[in-house]
């Protein structure tokens, strides 16, 4: 219902996409752990920007339940570093420079340790491939997982229900313009 009444309200918004802006990729990832009353599972989503655009956004309930909030963290940073791969293989096939490592943001401190310290690998083998996927495209330069805000974590936008005063600070972001007014 309020999907429904906030898209009625926004027709005449859309994404716009510069051409003045850099053509750099950064990514945001976020879960909202157990979410779902009925599962216990956790509602997970990520968007990427080329510059300041948005290209690719994804929201998905996990399918399988997370123990902790960590893991639901790292698994969509697992989902994540993938997303950016197929991007970078993309933009190789368009002859489009890459600018490395890509900034792949986490307000999840844990997550981000796990990511860093090998040492943490041994308690997380339930996680495995998420580990190596995230952890080995660090090490190789491809990704830079970092630290940020909860109140300026973009993928908040489709795992959380947020208020007003969360949420459009967000959507403003995400390069959405009212094309009504045009953009200048």
């Amino acid at each position: 219902m309020y999907l429904l009444r906030y898209l009625k309200g926004c027709h005449s918004l859309g994404l716009f996409y510069s051409s003045s802006s850099p053509l750099t990729l950064q990514a945001y990832s976020d879960a909202d752990w157990g979410s779902c009353s009925d599962t216990r599972k956790s509602l997970t989503g990520y968007c990427v920007l080329l510059g300041s655009s948005l290209i690719s956004w994804k929201t998905k309930k996990q399918t399988t339940i997370s123990r902790s909030t960590t893991e639901a963290e790292y698994r969509i940073l697992g989902v994540t570093v993938c997303e950016l791969k197929w991007l970078s293989y993309l933009a190789v096939d368009f002859h489009v420079p890459m600018s490395l490592p890509i900034p792949l943001w986490c307000d999840n401190q844990a997550a981000l340790h796990i990511v860093a310290n090998p040492i943490f690998h041994e308690q997380t083998k339930h996680l495995d491939i998420d580990c190596h996927v995230v952890r080995n495209s660090y090490k190789d330069g491809f990704v830079l997982p970092q630290k940020v805000a909860s109140h300026l974590q973009l993928a908040d936008l489709f795992t959380k229900l947020l208020g007003k005063s969360g949420f459009f600070p967000l959507v403003s972001k995400l390069g959405m313009l009212d094309f009504h007014h045009g953009p200048t």
